[in-house]
């Protein structure tokens, strides 16, 4: 299939699949996840027809969200070679957190579009992510005294302030390029701000003076 159509096929597809999202894994994620990833192609190279169609596919094979990689798979099937599938398979069904314990990535492209995600995951965007994400699955904004869930936990009690120690702290150190980890420096400093900030307000200290 030719380029600019399996592309526009691709996002119409996928502004289909995510239409009804809630939880911050919404088109418009997956849209800034497809201009990360390609803005970091263009520092570090790949194949960007491969890294533009696994960014815009990634979340379609989330069991979470109601898909599957048979549901990617059938909709490349006869789009794509077969090499192309094999290559956009392996890279979303590699790409998620799973606790920081996934082998690396191999290829340059499956490097490129788990920075890209990850990048969505932190920062400004990634604070209003992680509060909308524990809205739409009923977690807490904060519990004083909760602590944080150990690695591999995935069913003990949490908050959306606990995600940032049990996952988003950690992504500033997992990217796996140059550009995405500079990206990623800043962004990891805005999250810290926020956290000591919420911190001192949840605590009734406005900041700054200590004082009403």
């Amino acid at each position: 299939m030719e380029g600019t159509t399996m592309i526009q096929e691709t996002e119409a597809f996928v502004r289909s699949f995510h239409a009804t999202d809630f939880s911050g894994h919404d088109y418009a994620h997956i849209e800034r996840v497809r201009r990360l990833a390609l803005h970091i192609a263009k520092q570090e190279g790949g194949n960007v027809r491969i890294i533009e169609l696994a960014a815009l596919l990634h979340d379609v094979a989330d069991s979470k969200l109601g898909g599957t990689a048979e549901t990617v798979a059938t909709f490349l099937q006869g789009k794509v070679t077969e090499e192309e599938q094999e290559q956009i398979l392996n890279i979303i069904t590699s790409l998620s957190y799973k606790d920081g314990t996934r082998p690396p990535m191999r290829t340059i492209e499956g490097k490129v579009v788990q920075d890209a995600d990850r990048l969505d995951a932190i920062g400004a965007i990634g604070i209003a992510r992680t509060f909308q994400f524990a809205g739409r699955f009923g977690e807490p904004m904060h519990v004083p005294g909760l602590t944080p869930r150990k690695p591999g936990d995935r069913t003990g009690e949490t908050s959306a302030l606990n995600h940032f120690e049990e996952k988003l702290f950690r992504l500033k150190d997992l990217m796996n390029t140059k550009t995405a980890h500079h990206l990623a420096e800043e962004r990891h400093r805005y999250m810290e701000e926020f956290v000591a900030r919420f911190k001192e307000e949840w605590e009734g200290v406005t900041g700054g003076t200590g004082e009403f």
